[in-house]
Formats: structure tokens, sequence, C-alpha cells
């Protein structure tokens, strides 16, 4: 005799209906109780090198700086993704780790890459500024809006209420 657990509950329907009841309350007790942040604290590896070079163009601190430290920085291990940014006498590399890399160790390997390429580098720039980048405060995203034909003010407007 196979045990017909469908028709049993049609027969008595009193067991499944407590039983669903009780599956219910716990999962609203659960889901209350469940810890939900809005912005939940994430350790980001992010190292940035910063190098100045008094008077140097930005051409020529590409050419002597700032490749230097990319290639020097690019054999570390867990490195994602590398991005510069230029200006005149300032030479800034931000190097994005992948998220299970330890921001600590991260720091440690970027500092011994840089030391190793720090003779490569003109004997006339600054010592090397490396520090952890801290996304915590940074805003998620930026938005921009641009319309010829309105003012600061009409296009404030728009964007506020629409």
């Amino acid at each position: 005799m196979a045990l017909n657990i469908s028709a049993w509950s049609i027969r008595n329907p009193l067991p499944s209906i407590v039983f669903s009841i009780i599956l219910l309350v716990l999962g609203w007790v659960s889901f209350t109780k469940l810890a939900v942040t809005r912005l939940p604290s994430a350790d980001i590896p992010v190292i940035s090198v910063a190098v100045s070079q008094f008077g140097a163009a930005p051409s020529e601190l590409e050419s002597q700086v700032t490749k230097t430290i990319e290639d020097g920085v690019s054999g570390v291990e867990g490195v994602r993704h590398i991005s510069s940014s230029i200006t005149d006498g300032l030479s800034v590399t931000t190097i994005q780790f992948a998220l299970e890399t330890n921001t600590d160790r991260a720091l440690n390997d970027v500092k011994d890459a840089v030391t190793r390429v720090r003779a490569n580098l003109p004997q006339n720039v600054t010592e090397p500024l490396i520090q952890r980048v801290d996304v915590i405060g940074l805003p998620i995203v930026t938005y921009a809006a641009i319309s010829p034909g309105k003012t600061p003010e009409q296009l404030s407007y728009f964007v506020d209420e629409w």
C-alpha cells in the first residue's frame, strides 16, 4: 500500500493548514530579524600612486614616469585594472585589484613594485606617494546634464522635477 500524501491532505486539511501557517510565521519572523543595510561596507582594494615632477609636461611625465610605474605594478598579483591620469607636473596611477584581494597585502605589493622601478624614474621626481583609496565616501554614480536651450536654473528645475 503506497502512501498518497496529497489524498491524505485532502481528507485531513487541518494538519496541512497548520503546517503552512507555521512556515509563514517562521518566514515572517526570520525576515524581520534579517539585517539588511542600504550601503554595506565593502573593502574594495584600490591603490593609487602619485608622482610629481615640477615643471614637467604631461607628455614627458607619461613617457618617463607613468609608463614605468604602470609596467612595474602590472606584474603584481591580483591586479584587475590600471588607469592613469596625467596633468602638468603630476601623474596619478590607480590600480584596482580583484575583490578577494587583501587590501593591506595589495598595498605592500604595490610599494615593493614601485621601489623596484624607482631607479628607472627621473632623479628630479618626488618620492612616489602610495596610498589606499577609500571608496566608502566616494559617490556611487555621478550624472551630468546639458541643454543648450536652457539656463542653469531651468536645467536644475528640469532635473529636480523630472
